[in-house]
């Protein structure tokens, strides 16, 4: 080989190095991540909660439930429960890859067994059973094993006297598993049910994206919703609204902020573990102002019986 091969194919490596383009896997494993003004650290978006820290854009980037709960909760001040897993691939179902090879890949990837995590903790001395799904799991699908991780959570609520708290997120129902995933939505309204039959407070947090079947069952039941700033909340997706109606449709029209109605509050992430043990202390009565209201109200109301009689 002379000098002038040598060159050439040390030049086309450098090209190959150039041109080359980075892998999702690529991506994660970097310690950089992309926001508004482009590249920005993952410690110092982690300092800020996941958040950006630039005001005028303030977007709520997605965590996973262990990241979530050590915000709301503490780091580590929760308690993480096994939930039961059913079998796996129970439709024996192949596009191309296989069910059980796309689960594999989920949980090394996550480090979950099943798209939900549940956990019992505190705020305000209040303890709390709560779920949270992570959309690195297959697009946070719901799916039997989900559907089980979110009864048994209800189960735990029920049985132990706590609210209940989901922090919704996800595509939809998993269609791997076809009408076993289309199931769970009756079977967490029902669930949800049972909760609110022991009058249990059952508070649902909207995170960024939740649609199709999660948003036509569990995630639109509480007694109180949230929203994290920016989260899309939709049945349907755009390109599918757009191509039914034909029409253009408004920039962010499926987000929160442009659907009032849909949510109670939209909270900053920073702000939530505060907000939600406010909201919990009023609806269990143990906030402070409102017993005192409470009493004074029957102490006239007691007035009032006596002087008529």
């Amino acid at each position: 080989m002379n000098w002038i091969t040598k060159i050439i194919k040390a030049g086309e490596k450098i090209k190959s190095a150039i041109h080359k383009r980075a892998t999702k896997e690529d991506i994660a494993n970097s310690d950089w991540t992309s926001c508004c003004k482009g590249p920005i650290l993952k410690k110092d978006l982690e300092k800020n909660l996941w958040v950006c820290p630039e005001r005028e854009c303030n977007k709520h980037h997605r965590i996973n439930p262990k990241q979530r709960f050590d915000i709301l909760f503490g780091k580590n001040n929760y308690q993480i429960f096994k939930t039961p897993i059913p079998k796996d691939d129970p439709l024996d179902w192949t596009d191309s890859k296989s069910y059980k090879d796309r689960l594999k890949s989920a949980r090394k990837k996550t480090g979950m067994d099943c798209g939900m995590m549940v956990v019992s903790g505190t705020i305000n001395d209040i303890k709390i059973t709560a779920v949270a799904s992570d959309f690195d799991f297959l697009g946070a699908s719901m799916a039997a094993a989900e559907g089980e991780a979110f009864l048994y959570g209800i189960q735990h609520a029920i049985e132990n006297k706590n609210p209940f708290i989901c922090f919704s997120s996800g595509g939809g129902m998993r269609m791997m598993e076809s009408l076993i995933s289309l199931s769970q939505m009756t079977r967490t309204t029902l669930a949800i049910n049972e909760l609110k039959k022991n009058n249990l407070p059952y508070l649902v947090c909207i995170l960024d994206p939740c649609a199709g079947g999660i948003t036509a069952s569990y995630a639109m039941l509480g007694d109180i919703h949230l929203a994290e700033p920016g989260a899309l909340l939709a049945f349907a997706g755009a390109r599918v609204i757009q191509g039914t109606v034909k029409e253009e449709l408004p920039e962010g029209f499926q987000r929160v902020e442009k659907n009032p109605a849909f949510v109670d509050l939209i909270v900053e992430r920073k702000d939530l573990s505060k907000k939600i043990g406010t909201l919990l202390s009023i609806l269990l009565k143990k906030n402070s102002a409102i017993n005192s209201e409470i009493n004074e109200t029957s102490e006239n109301s007691q007035s009032l019986t006596k002087a008529a009689s």
